[in-house]
């Protein structure tokens, strides 16, 4: 196990696919937040309806579109990655209690695609935007 776990780093690590690789990630993480947030901004009424629908008063809006939109494009373009993560991380551990936590099978399911994306978020605290990122030319 461990010469395939090394293995796996060593080929993740190589100079030549880990800027890709750090890319392909963001991209992969990022784009369901920007969807969203571009969501949030055409449909807007039908979005503000459902928070309140759910006792979230629908003035939070505009900062869910911020920091959805603003912090998957941030996200993608790894700039300031470790903040735009740890916004996103926060913002859905917050999402998945606030309008995730219902007891039906689609409730549950969204609440651990939360939870998931929390972690993959979190992955991107901890370790930062990696190669092809705005924060590695500012470095």
């Amino acid at each position: 196990m461990t010469k395939i776990n090394n293995a796996i780093e060593k080929v993740i690590q190589h100079p030549r696919i880990f800027p890709f690789a750090s890319l392909l990630m963001r991209v992969m993480i990022s784009v369901i937040f920007i969807l969203s947030g571009l969501g949030k901004i055409f449909q807007y009424s039908s979005n503000a309806g459902y928070m309140e629908s759910m006792g979230v008063s629908s003035a939070l809006l505009p900062f869910a579109i911020l920091v959805e939109f603003g912090g998957g494009f941030l996200v993608l373009i790894g700039f300031q990655t470790r903040l735009a993560a740890f916004l996103l991380f926060g913002f859905s551990l917050v999402a998945a209690v606030l309008f995730h936590s219902g007891s039906d099978m689609n409730s549950q399911i969204m609440f651990m695609k939360n939870i998931s994306m929390a972690g993959g978020l979190l992955a991107l605290v901890i370790f930062g935007a990696g190669g092809l990122s705005v924060d590695k030319k500012l470095k």
